[in-house]
């Protein structure tokens, strides 16, 4: 980690960076990009540090690649040149990278489970639901979920991402009967609650130097991680290594 931006009450750790590319830890609550509330938003904050660390005058050119929903952290990777912008929006749109999450769920699989479902969004609430193959605007949704602790009715589980859907991890996990603790929107989370979904690990080939990268961030120990620390402290050792 080389760098820790602050913006506000936000702290964004810099997990790597180069000519081509720029990998942070998103905190949650904070947007990837500018939206209708007018709230400060992570693209703009890594432009204004591009620009102030290396006395870049002017608009700073930075590629956004891929998102996490605002309520959702964890690494995120965005490219410093249109060459690695296109070469990176090329991989992600391919599903080439390796993304994984970390969720707690209500309840949860006693196994390793495989979903694939058809989701559509809502374009005036920005809901997704799960509806039948053909439906106009449907498109297909895959990921792989495997329990890794359970306790007090609640699961750990770490997500392999095979599409990249508009909140399918909250939607096909809570329409398989394990909605994700604290998700207000699919699973009746409480007020207070933050939505335990995490982007814990991030492999892709680096786009000029064809090179395996992966970037890593651990959840942070509170809400419904704790209860888990020990496990998800043995699973960061096990990709760290």
């Amino acid at each position: 980690m080389t760098d820790t931006i602050r913006a506000g009450r936000f702290q964004i750790p810099v997990l790597y960076e180069d000519n081509h590319l720029l990998a942070v830890v998103k905190p949650p609550n904070l947007p990837v990009q500018a939206d209708r509330s007018g709230d400060d938003d992570l693209l703009s904050i890594l432009k204004r540090y591009i620009g102030n660390k290396y006395g870049k005058p002017g608009n700073v050119y930075l590629g956004l690649v891929h998102r996490l929903d605002r309520p959702v952290g964890g690494a995120m990777v965005f490219a410093r040149t249109s060459k690695a912008a296109s070469r990176l929006s090329a991989a992600f749109a391919a599903h080439a990278q390796d993304k994984r999450y970390l969720a707690v769920l209500r309840g949860g699989p006693d196994g390793p489970r495989s979903l694939a479902d058809w989701l559509k969004k809502d374009g005036s609430t920005g809901m997704v639901r799960v509806t039948k193959e053909g439906e106009a605007g449907a498109k297909l949704a895959r990921l792989d979920t495997r329990p890794l602790a359970a306790r007090d009715g609640l699961t750990l589980s770490e997500v392999t991402l095979h599409t990249g859907r508009a909140h399918q991890i909250r939607v096909q996990h809570a329409h398989a009967g394990w909605p994700l603790w604290g998700d207000a929107r699919y699973g009746g989370g409480r007020p207070g609650q933050q939505i335990a979904l995490w982007a814990v690990s991030l492999r892709l080939e680096h786009p000029t130097r064809h090179e395996t990268l992966r970037f890593t961030a651990p959840p942070p120990d509170d809400g419904a991680w704790r209860a888990f620390r020990p496990e998800i402290e043995a699973y960061m050792e096990a990709i760290d290594s």
